[in-house]
């Protein structure tokens, strides 16, 4: 009976983490790429959720991996690729293109990941602008 149990638990969490595989996540956002970049950065830059993060500015692509709890750790590598963002300029607008290697029942590294993009985006909206260098008084 022992046996039965530890096998349906297994069974059930490996297969949402085999069975999602890799998935693209797609959303719009009504800025230029330039800013959503400068939010994807400050997302990747938390070393609590990411680790091994390999960029490329001029492509404004990331390759990245998830730190996911020790528990996960435990059951078995479930994450064993990259991540990977990439953004795209249409028009006036930018499309953030994810593809996720896991979501299942204790995670959503996608949301997550697009949760933290939204939270910096929105942070740096608000920061206000800074002033540009005063000339020096040649007078002084």
């Amino acid at each position: 009976m022992k046996f039965a149990v530890v096998a349906l638990m297994s069974l059930a969490v490996a297969v949402p983490a085999f069975g999602a595989g890799n998935k693209t996540y797609k959303t719009t956002y009504p800025v230029p790429c330039s800013e959503v970049w400068g939010a994807v950065k400050v997302a990747l830059g938390n070393p609590d959720n990411y680790k091994d993060v390999q960029s490329d500015e001029d492509k404004m692509t990331a390759d990245y991996n998830v730190k996911h709890s020790i528990h996960m750790s435990v059951i078995g590598a479930v994450n064993q690729g990259k991540n990977r963002v990439s953004l795209l300029p249409t028009g006036t607008t930018c499309e953030m293109s994810v593809v996720s290697m896991y979501s299942g029942l204790s995670h959503n590294d996608q949301g997550d990941f697009k949760k933290r993009v939204d939270e910096a985006l929105a942070k740096l909206k608000a920061a206000p602008p800074s002033e540009p260098a005063k000339p020096a008084d040649p007078t002084k």
